[in-house]
């Protein structure tokens, strides 16, 4: 009996060291190592992007105004040209048989009107011989006058049959650059065909809408009414490369559009090296600029049924959530409204693991962290 009694006492004493050397195995888990960055109250100049149209200051598109057979084609696609330079050749001939018809028939309006005056001459003799009557003189007045109706009739019809063969040749209207011809020579071209169009493109227009809260912003704070002040702006291009030439804005349309309430702003960049096209888009980057605001990185931002947290680190290195609500939201930054203040530390990265009451070990980012954060942004 005392034997399985001290069987049984070394049994669950061995049992009770191996819980216990188990209990000590196990690992405690270790605080995440998390940067965090603290909010200060700074003024900023935050960028936002809007997409654009980019248009010629000039296109216009070059149409035949008569009908005929393409003789010439004198320009090449993509080529420039100047003000009053052949383009295009229509043949002639039908015209110029008009012009030829047009002055016979001057002529001959010519000589009926001398012969009307001369049989004038002759009753206005025979008239002051009392030979014929007054009344004959009237009618031989009458004639000549019809005779110079008819002389500048004549000249209309003259004038009219150069002017078509004028329009056989298709001159640019201004300096250019030659965009897409679609008729090869011979080609039959109809009244109005479109033969090319032309684009100045010296300048170029940027056209992008604002929603009414930013036009406000901006009449308010760049625009003087007593000056001619211009914003200045940059673009980039589709492939989000920086445009070497600043733009400005100079106009702005004057009625929103109803469905979305925007407002199209124009801005006009030079375009000395032709890089611009017609028709191409891009970005207008509109600079804004925030007095004493308080940002906060949109990397620390997470939602929650369409509210917005941080990671909020307290004097323990434990994290809370809290929400806060957001003034706006320009490029990679909130503006705080309101839920947060200058001071408080919050978790930069890494967000997406952190539970309410957590534990981390804060790697505080430099000095000016926000600063430098919202710099490298820009």
């Amino acid at each position: 009996m005392q034997s399985y009694s001290g069987i049984l006492a070394l049994f669950i004493g061995t049992l009770l060291t191996a819980c216990s050397a188990k209990s000590e195995k196990k690992p405690e888990t270790s605080a995440p190592t998390l940067p965090v960055i603290q909010l200060t109250n700074q003024d900023a100049t935050l960028d936002r992007d809007y997409a654009s149209n980019l248009e010629a200051v000039q296109n216009v598109e070059v149409r035949a105004r008569v009908a005929g057979f393409l003789d010439k084609i004198l320009v090449d696609e993509g080529k420039p040209v100047h003000k009053g330079q052949l383009l295009f050749q229509l043949n002639p001939t039908e015209f110029q048989v008009e012009v030829d018809r047009a002055q016979s028939n001057l002529e001959s309006a010519i000589a009926q009107a001398e012969s009307a005056e001369v049989e004038m001459g002759r009753v206005k003799l025979l008239v002051d011989k009392n030979v014929i009557s007054p009344s004959e003189l009237k009618l031989a007045r009458s004639k000549m006058a019809t005779a110079r109706a008819g002389i500048n009739g004549a000249k209309s019809a003259l004038a009219k049959a150069r002017f078509h063969v004028s329009l056989t040749s298709i001159r640019a209207p201004f300096d250019g650059v030659i965009n897409r011809i679609p008729f090869k020579r011979g080609s039959l071209i109809e009244e109005g065909a479109l033969l090319t169009s032309i684009s100045d493109l010296r300048q170029m227009y940027a056209y992008f809408n604002v929603s009414e809260k930013e036009y406000l912003s901006f009449i308010k704070k760049r625009l003087d009414p007593d000056k001619t002040t211009v914003r200045e702006v940059d673009l980039l291009l589709a492939d989000d490369s920086a445009y070497p030439f600043k733009g400005k804005i100079e106009t702005t349309e004057t009625e929103f559009e109803d469905n979305s309430g925007t407002i199209a702003f124009r801005a006009t960049f030079p375009n000395p090296k032709r890089l611009l096209r017609h028709g191409s888009t891009g970005k207008v980057r509109l600079s804004t600029d925030v007095d004493d605001a308080l940002l906060v990185p949109q990397k620390a931002v997470f939602e929650v049924q369409d509210k917005n947290f941080v990671y909020v680190v307290d004097a323990n290195n434990k994290v809370r959530s809290r929400n806060f609500i957001p003034s706006s939201r320009v490029d990679q930054f909130y503006i705080v409204q309101s839920g947060l203040k200058s001071g408080d530390r919050i978790v930069y990265e890494g967000i997406q693991s952190l539970k309410d009451g957590m534990r981390i070990v804060p790697r505080s980012l430099p000095a000016k962290s926000l600063q430098a954060l919202y710099a490298s942004a820009r």
